[in-house]
């Protein structure tokens, strides 16, 4: 079984370049017999390479979610200063995009799934980071000024 889901999140961050307190975001599982963190890898190799290009890299982190284990956060090679770092990548070359892991055992046991025989993985990333990369926009700020110059350029 395999699920995306849109939706609108909000959370405490300070506003900067690449942080908004909302955004918009896509959720996303896979679950079924002998599902792996290789899968989740490839899936998610294979959509940024779709929507960015060939040449992009991509690079896992460890990282803490409480429903996934392992977790991981996903970044890519930024578009806007081409690694070299920039204010949208904080200098660093990287852009994290998404986050991202196995989901638990106990998420399956509390649902009533046998864990010994599903496994499965989310995701869940900000599709107003993934557009900035995408077309070039090195300010979050900007899809929510209601900027007419800004909004036709698309």
């Amino acid at each position: 079984m395999a699920v995306v889901a849109p939706g609108r999140v909000y959370r405490p961050d300070a506003v900067d370049a690449s942080h908004s307190f909302m955004f918009n975001q896509i959720e996303g599982f896979v679950v079924g017999e002998n599902i792996t963190f290789a899968d989740l890898k490839g899936v998610l190799e294979f959509f940024a390479r779709s929507v960015f290009g060939k040449n992009i890299r991509m690079r896992f982190r460890p990282h803490f979610f409480p429903f996934t284990e392992p977790s991981a956060e996903a970044d890519i090679s930024c578009i806007i200063c081409g690694g070299k770092g920039c204010s949208v990548c904080g200098r660093k070359g990287w852009l994290e995009i998404l986050g991202a892991g196995m989901i638990h055992p106990n998420v399956f046991k509390n649902v009533g799934y046998p864990p010994k025989k599903y496994t499965g993985f989310a995701f869940g990333m900000g599709l107003d980071r993934i557009a900035m990369l995408k077309y070039g926009i090195d300010d979050i700020r900007l899809f929510f000024t209601n900027d007419a110059r800004f909004l036709k350029q698309f």
